[in-house]
């Protein structure tokens, strides 16, 4: 019988991790501390200013978790900031474009498209700032499948719109949430552990664990103490 393949990671960094978590579970758990420290560091970063200068932030996240499209997912729920940054600079310009060449019910597709490119690009130069290492340009395949997809599923809505058919919601939310973890687990998570991202992360958890260990020390021997 032949045996199931692993996936594979760099061992010089991280075996001691690899030979006691398995790589599946490693992607879940990294996928999980990404979102989690998104959302804290911004959640942190609109209190900050809501208590130091008056002013609200508007949320970064909108449940994702919760979606029932790729649209509704990048859209209206994933990194909202970005979304905002993209569409007047790479979105709202393409569109303008594509009005003269296409017919208007279509040119929303390769100005999708267009931003997916660009948000590669963006990506890919922030994964060499933070490893140093060449890439392999699976970011890129992630966002570009994701555009690609989007676009499909945009010229769907507006091919069926006067039939008004739509999956239940159930059913979609099932999906594009099923999809877009795929692919992540596939494409784009792999990508921080080829320079050791998940060992530091758990490094610090270490560290953090035993602070508060050393903090809450003293109390603990008190309360025995008495």
């Amino acid at each position: 019988m032949a045996k199931t393949k692993k996936t594979q990671f760099p061992k010089s960094q991280n075996k001691a991790i690899d030979d006691q978590i398995h790589p599946k579970a490693l992607l879940f758990l990294y996928s999980l501390h990404i979102y989690l420290l998104l959302e804290l560091i911004l959640a942190v970063v609109a209190t900050l200013a809501r208590a130091l200068l008056a002013i609200e932030l508007e949320p970064q996240f909108n449940e994702p978790y919760l979606s029932t499209s790729l649209q509704d997912f990048w859209g209206r729920r994933w990194n909202l900031m970005v979304t905002s940054i993209l569409r007047p600079t790479v979105y709202e310009p393409t569109l303008d474009i594509s009005r003269r060449i296409v017919d208007r019910k279509w040119a929303p597709l390769p100005a999708v498209l267009a931003t997916f490119v660009v948000s590669a690009l963006m990506h890919e130069i922030v994964f060499y700032h933070m490893g140093r290492m060449r890439p392999t340009w699976g970011v890129t395949c992630f966002f570009l499948l994701h555009g690609i997809c989007l676009t499909v599923e945009i010229a769907l809505k507006k091919a069926w719109s006067a039939g008004r058919w739509r999956l239940p919601r159930l059913v979609s939310g099932l999906l594009t949430v099923g999809f877009v973890m795929g692919t992540c687990f596939w494409m784009f998570i792999p990508q921080f552990f080829r320079f050791g991202a998940h060992v530091k992360a758990f490094e610090e958890y270490a560290a953090l664990g035993e602070l508060f260990r050393d903090l809450i020390s003293p109390f603990v021997s008190r309360v025995g103490l008495a």
